[in-house]
This record gives structure tokens, C-alpha cells and sequence, in this order.
């Protein structure tokens, strides 16, 4: 297979991972989990998320995290944000790479974010522009990419659509999220080869959900394609709040396990990051999602 050479591991276990909680975590346990996220080797960190407290309540300490974590030189801990508002909450606390997000749906984004798709766009435009006076370099996420539990199949022309969009705007990387992971390796190839036709493969990151144990098998055909950049959650944290029966993210640790089998480099410590998702489960008082994690603690 004409695999990468290296793949980028974006970690989103600090805010896609434990947004959806329904234990609270608080602010020293979400900055311990971070400054130990630090130490693994990663090279991007979603820290946390500027969206209102009313929303996702779990992140309402968004301020305090990002100003307490030790932000390492060479790691970017980006952070999502909605709208202007949060653009200028994320700025004031002195966020250094920011995300904007919207869906291929239209009832999820109206659901998720309580606009249309087009709207959301519009709102994006005031961030773009705060973004390009701090020089803040911004992501973008497209959730629903290949299924939404409202509306069914998604049609991957739609995705492409709104990642040119994202592009064009000015995000140096568009993820393309499996929401509800009901993705399959023929489906997600499908998806890249064509948004790959108005997005640079360079620019393109994969996302999935492994509701349906596609995940590992999704990212590997992705790779074949080419894309070298991967969001993932220590121990499978995460779903998503408004995605019934949505399960978690693939696990970080069985997707650099699966890279280090094909002789793919990352720069991440196995073994610490093992240790980093044992901690943040102690915390939570659950199990780690992590088939590595799993045989390993049997082992």
C-alpha cells in the first residue's frame, strides 16, 4: 500500500471527548489532563471550546482552562468557537488557534447549533476576519460527512461544497467528521476523492466515530488515499450530544497502535499516552474505550 510516511494526530479528547460528560469535571482535573496530554509527544491539543455555558455546560470553565494549562512550544491547542462572540471571548484569553464548525446536515446544524448550514457560514465570515487581523490560524469541522441521524445519507458533493467554502475562507484544515460513525472504507474513500477535487489533501483531516466498529477501518482506507491527518480521543472519549446513539470517538491509542503496525510515524508515545487515558477515566470513574487499553490492563 503507498501509505504516508508520517500522520498528524489531532487529540480532541479535552473537548470533544468531554463535552458530552454528564459527570462534571473540574478545572484542575481538565488542566492536569492537558499538561499530561503535553508530555506524549502530540502536536495538537483541542484544549476546549468557547461556546456558551448554556449549551454545553461541561465547558464553561473555557477561560480559566486555557490559561491555566502549561502550553508547550511547538503544540497548538486550538479551540472551537461558534460565532464573533466567542471569536472574541477565545482572543481575550489568549487562544493562539482557534475552530469553527458546521454540518452537512441541515437538521443537525439546526439542531446542534440552532441556525441553518448557510447561516452558520455567515457567521463564520466576523471570525474569519478577527482571526486574519490576530493572525490566528483557523480549522474547520464539517460534522454529519457521511450520515446524519435526522436526514440519512449524506451527499459527499454537499461536504465538498462547504469544505471548498471553509477553504476558500481562509482554514488552513478542514476535518471531516463521521458523527454518528456509520461510515464503511468504501464510503469514506468516496468522500475524500471527492472532496479532495476543491480541498487540497494536504488541508483534509478525518474524524470518525466507531458506533459501528468502522473506524480503524475507515481511517486506513483514507490513508491509502493519502490524507496524513487524524482526529482521535485518548481512551474513546466523546459522542456527541445531539446525535442519539452516537458513541464515542476512535480511541487515540488504537489508531497509533494501528499506525506503528504500517511503520507510520507520529512523534506519540504509546506508552504515555496510555498512561494519560488511564488517568482521565480514573477521574471520570469509567473504563477506558481503548482496545489497547483494554488488552493491556488484562495483560
Amino acid at each position: 500500500m503507498d501509505l504516508p510516511k508520517a500522520v498528524k494526530l489531532v487529540e480532541v479528547g479535552p473537548r470533544d471527548g468531554l463535552q458530552n460528560e454528564t459527570r462534571q469535571v473540574d478545572t484542575a482535573t481538565k488542566v492536569e489532563f492537558i499538561n499530561r496530554l503535553s508530555q506524549t509527544g502530540l502536536s495538537v491539543i483541542e484544549a476546549t471550546s468557547f461556546v456558551s455555558a448554556k449549551w454545553i455546560p461541561q465547558l464553561a470553565d473555557h477561560t480559566e482552562v486555557l490559561q491555566q494549562i502549561l502550553q508547550v512550544p511547538g503544540i497548538a491547542y486550538p479551540v472551537l468557537v461558534p460565532n464573533q462572540q466567542g471569536m472574541l471571548s477565545a482572543l481575550q484569553a489568549g487562544a493562539k488557534t482557534v475552530s469553527v464548525f458546521t454540518a452537512a446536515s441541515e437538521t443537525f446544524c439546526k439542531k446542534n447549533i440552532n441556525c441553518t448550514t448557510e447561516e452558520s457560514l455567515k457567521r463564520f465570515v466576523d471570525v474569519f476576519a478577527l482571526a486574519k487581523e490576530n493572525e490566528i490560524p483557523v480549522r474547520g469541522y464539517i460534522s454529519c460527512a457521511l450520515g446524519c441521524p435526522y436526514e440519512g445519507d449524506i451527499d459527499p458533493h454537499r461536504v465538498a461544497y462547504l469544505a471548498g467554502v471553509l477553504y476558500q475562507s481562509g482554514c488552513y484544515e478542514i476535518s471531516l467528521g463521521d458523527t454518528i460513525g456509520v461510515g464503511t472504507p468504501g464510503k469514506a474513500q468516496e468522500l475524500i476523492q471527492i472532496v479532495s477535487q476543491v480541498v487540497p489533501l494536504k488541508a483534509l483531516a478525518i474524524h470518525f466515530h466507531d458506533t459501528y466498529g468502522q473506524a480503524l477501518a475507515n481511517i486506513l482506507a483514507c490513508l491509502e488515499l493519502g490524507v496524513q491527518t487524524i482526529d482521535s480521543s485518548v481512551a474513546g472519549l466523546g459522542g456527541c450530544p445531539y446525535a442519539k446513539g452516537a458513541s464515542g470517538n476512535v480511541a487515540t491509542e488504537d489508531v497509533l497502535y494501528m499506525l506503528q503496525g504500517l511503520g507510520i510515524e507520529t512523534g506519540v508515545d504509546l506508552s504515555k499516552l496510555l498512561e494519560v487515558g488511564t488517568y482521565i477515566c480514573q477521574q471520570l470513574q469509567r473504563q477506558p474505550q481503548s482496545k489497547v487499553a483494554k488488552a493491556r490492563l488484562k495483560a
